[in-house]
């Protein structure tokens, strides 16, 4: 065959071409789609996956502790007090609905509101994810009195759901070994995995959550319970800060379409640290609700300084405080609950509903303005230190108009011994 008819064939694109990936094949083709890489992040990513839908039962009120296990083999466990994954049979698959989730994408109680009114896991994909990139798999769910297991290999079912035993309490417990043909490591690293989950335990106050390391015998453990919740999070946070005031500014709206709850503490630092957090997910790069607390918060701080003759300006100075002033040595957690989130993606790190802005803003300026009301010497420690920042930014703005002034005129375009004294 000439050159030319080759190709002229490899350029023939047709019906034959175009591949249709089934079932959990598009997972392993395209990992990162759905867990970020396969690098470290990716490994680490399947932990949250499986931790979040324990999360998920405890945020619907039905689980009170979550048990992770780093094993000796280099699996992972994890296991919850929750109801169990449903093991009755499917009626549109034909299978038990353990069987579902585990095996197929978008499969879920997050898509019925009647299960979950608010959840962290909304694409269905999380568990099944975790399946299709493990070497092996299993997941024991005790229900009805039943203890029922299913074993998996890089997703496929290996056996029947059956009958293992008996169970007087409920719960589900699932242990992966991720592939190491996938990932890049498979080293699970403690520190990254406990931080994430002493997180969780902040954002849901009275949960326990247990760590435990059974890769070496020493074996680490950690117990994490907060009855604190946000405001614990806060202190743990400025610990080292020199906190401008030791009482949290805390609001909380429950009762609403949206759950607000945010804690607040200032230091004597100049840096602002703010989390935000949609359903326990951190929103590492904010959004509406973001948006929502900063407005309000500039509005809230800049009304109590009027309306209590705060802002005590020099001869001569125009003095006007800005959001960056009123954050300046903040350390703020923001967490909200949405039922329908829009996040970008499925690593999910931005917020997206519009809705959310208005709503977060007023609870939060409402929030704000009742605390400085009833700690009014807390209002002006932190007018004060608003000041200073202004005072500061407003110094520093001169200093770089006299610098640019100054090489605008050009001093060294002067003769040697003309040049500009300095």
């Amino acid at each position: 065959m000439s050159a030319e008819a080759q190709s002229a064939q490899s350029a023939q694109y047709s019906a034959d071409n175009i591949k249709v990936l089934e079932g959990l094949e598009a997972v392993r083709k395209r990992p990162a789609m759905y867990i970020g890489d396969v690098g470290k992040r990716g490994l680490h990513h399947l932990v949250y996956e499986v931790v979040d839908n324990s999360i998920d039962e405890a945020m619907a009120g039905y689980c009170t502790k979550v048990v992770v296990v780093f094993n000796a083999d280099g699996s992972v466990t994890v296991e919850d007090n929750g109801r169990g994954i449903p093991v009755d049979m499917h009626k549109e698959e034909n299978r038990p609905a353990v069987e579902v989730v585990m095996t197929v994408l978008h499969a879920g109680g997050k898509f019925d509101k009647g299960s979950y009114k608010i959840s962290g896991g909304l694409h269905g994909v999380g568990v099944s994810v975790v399946n299709a990139l493990s070497e092996r798999l299993w997941v024991e769910v005790k229900r009805d009195g039943k203890i029922h297991r299913q074993d998996y290999k890089i997703g496929d079912p290996q056996n029947e759901v059956h009958v293992t035993g008996t169970a007087k309490k409920t719960g589900t417990k699932v242990c992966f070994f991720p592939d190491n043909t996938v990932f890049k490591t498979i080293d699970f690293k403690y520190d990254i995995i406990a931080e994430r989950l002493r997180e969780l335990a902040y954002l849901n106050r009275g949960l326990e959550i247990v760590l435990k390391d059974e890769r070496t015998e020493e074996g680490e453990t950690d117990i994490f319970k907060f009855r604190g919740g946000l405001s614990d999070f806060v202190k743990y946070l400025d610990e080292h800060n020199n906190p401008l005031h030791n009482k949290i500014i805390k609001v909380n709206k429950e009762d609403g379409e949206v759950p607000v709850e945010v804690a607040m503490r200032y230091g004597n630092t100049y840096n602002e640290n703010i989390l935000t957090f949609v359903n326990n997910i951190n929103t590492i790069e904010g959004g509406t609700h973001l948006s929502g607390f900063r407005s309000a918060l500039t509005r809230a701080m800049n009304n109590h300084a009027t309306k209590n003759n705060l802002i005590k300006a020099k001869k001569n100075e125009k003095i006007t405080l800005s959001g960056e002033d009123f954050r300046e040595g903040l350390t703020a957690i923001i967490s909200i609950k949405v039922a329908e989130p829009q996040f970008e993606g499925q690593t999910k790190t931005k917020l997206g509903n519009g809705d959310v802005k208005g709503v977060v803003d007023t609870v939060v300026y409402e929030g704000i303005l009742d605390f400085l009301e009833q700690n009014p010497s807390i209002g002006r420690r932190v007018i004060e230190k608003a000041l200073l920042a202004a005072r500061s930014r407003s110094a520093a703005r001169k200093a770089r108009e006299l610098i640019r002034r100054k090489s605008a005129l050009g001093g060294s375009s002067l003769p040697g011994k003309l040049a500009d004294c300095s």
